[in-house]
């Protein structure tokens, strides 16, 4: 069991025996900050990232439009109140509301940096601090057969690699070479990549230093546009990833992501839709 947080996310208090040693001490840093870290190192331009942003915006905007989003949302009944009537209502939620279309490169850059004053990350160009939940089953063949389940295809392998904390968002730059090599697959052999979004800077960084055409990655946009909810990341991407596959005929997919504290995670799926 986790115990000893205050309200936020971090620790309430933390020993002097590990703050002692610096990366350890990096794991605190705030995640907008090891963003600009990435920006800075990787000399990842704001002009950058705002066109990769605004890409991410436009795609997802599409793919919402044609509904190739349905297959991957389970429609939810809640209730919410009206905050001016305080009348109780019951709504379906199904779909994400925080897409919005018509997004550009120059409407991101009349955005004020969120963690530095001279910093290049803002509110458009990270990913967006959402609700929601995702799931995937994954079971051995003979179980699926046994118990009628369709099968969508096959997990083949993942890889997890450490990487600077004060530079987590590097992560994916790592992990895709590392699971790859794992299999001796080429990066070209790959149909598609869903790479997480938590900053376009990190996310920029690993697809350019990775060497995959900027065509290949999130099809249908990515976290800056269809929102972060911690924690479910790789089920989200799998879900799409299965949905993409169905709709191009790819036959092979990678996930990846950063991991706050210093990791990146990326695994392979073959596809049998």
């Amino acid at each position: 069991m986790t115990k000893g947080y205050g309200p936020t996310a971090q620790p309430a208090s933390i020993s002097e025996e590990v703050m002692s040693n610096q990366e350890a001490a990096d794991c605190l840093i705030p995640m907008g900050i090891t963003s600009e870290n990435v920006a800075a190192q990787y000399k990842i331009s704001r002009e950058e990232q705002d066109a990769f942003s605004a890409e991410s915006f436009a795609r997802a905007a599409r793919a919402q439009k044609a509904g190739k989003f349905k297959s991957e949302i389970i429609p939810l009944k809640t209730k919410i109140t009206d905050p001016k009537t305080e009348q109780e209502s019951e709504i379906i939620v199904d779909a994400d509301d925080g897409i919005r279309d018509g997004v550009t490169k120059e409407s991101l850059s009349k955005l004020k940096p969120a963690f530095s004053k001279n910093g290049t990350t803002h509110a458009g160009s990270a990913s967006q601090v959402s609700d929601g939940a995702a799931a995937v089953l994954l079971a051995r063949r003979s179980v699926a057969k046994r118990l009628g389940l369709p099968i969508l295809g096959k997990f083949v392998t993942a890889s997890v690699v450490g990487v600077p904390p004060k530079i987590m968002g590097v992560g994916p730059a790592v992990a895709i070479p590392a699971v790859l090599k794992k299999v001796g697959l080429r990066k070209e052999d790959v149909d598609f990549y869903e790479i997480n979004e938590a900053f376009a800077s990190q996310a920029v960084m690993s697809i350019k230093t990775v060497g995959i055409p900027f065509e290949k990655v999130n099809l249908n946009g990515g976290a800056i546009a269809i929102g972060h909810p911690l924690g479910a990341t790789g089920a989200r991407q799998v879900a799409t990833g299965y949905a993409l596959a169905r709709d191009t005929g790819g036959k092979v997919f990678v996930t990846s992501m950063c991991i706050g504290s210093g990791m990146g995670m990326a695994a392979i799926f073959t596809n049998e839709q």
